[in-house]
């Protein structure tokens, strides 16, 4: 349970904007899960994803993410992970591969989402943001997703639950300076 717990580059939670925003978000909780609850609803309705919003800002760690107020999935689930771990609470990275277009005529790109270990078990949650058909609720008790994979056009749910965010998304994100020319073709 402890690798569910640790810093690293991508997760990097001891930086001071993320200590501050921690130190916010506990001082308004009653309890652990009211602390998960409101770092889930911050990560999901207060930094936007950045196709969304239409910016071609790229946020490569959590804490670039809460200083730019915005990112895509692979880093809002990064910051989410940063907010549990940093108040004790193990969380992780899970993906879905998932249609670019409404079928798979436009290939399929990775989708990030968290893990939190509450009450004995994991859940799977994803604060991707309500917007362009997904629709991401909060919930301890089951996982509850923003996208339902669509198998008919090759979309797969991983129901994984990884210690950091994998390296060829890391890699990616380092590579990229403007969010619109990403590279999303490569294999998972």
């Amino acid at each position: 349970m402890d690798e569910y717990l640790i810093e690293t580059p991508s997760i990097d939670y001891m930086n001071p904007h993320i200590q501050e925003k921690v130190g916010e978000l506990i001082s308004q909780s009653d309890d652990d899960e009211d602390y998960i609850k409101r770092c889930y609803l911050f990560v999901r309705d207060e930094i936007p994803h950045s196709w969304d919003i239409g910016v071609n800002i790229v946020s490569k760690t959590a804490s670039e993410t809460l200083m730019n107020k915005t990112g895509i999935c692979w880093v809002k689930s990064c910051l989410l992970a940063a907010l549990l771990r940093a108040n004790g609470i193990p969380s992780g990275i899970s993906y879905q591969l998932l249609t670019i277009a409404e079928d798979d005529s436009q290939g399929h790109i990775i989708h990030a989402l968290n893990t939190v270990f509450n009450r004995d078990k994991w859940v799977r949650i994803d604060a991707r943001g309500n917007s362009g058909g997904s629709d991401a609720e909060f919930s301890l008790d089951k996982d509850q997703l923003a996208f339902q994979v669509r198998e008919e056009f090759g979309e797969i749910d991983y129901n994984d639950n990884n210690v950091d965010l994998d390296e060829r998304l890391v890699n990616t994100l380092a590579q990229t300076e403007n969010l619109f020319e990403i590279n999303i073709d490569f294999d998972f």
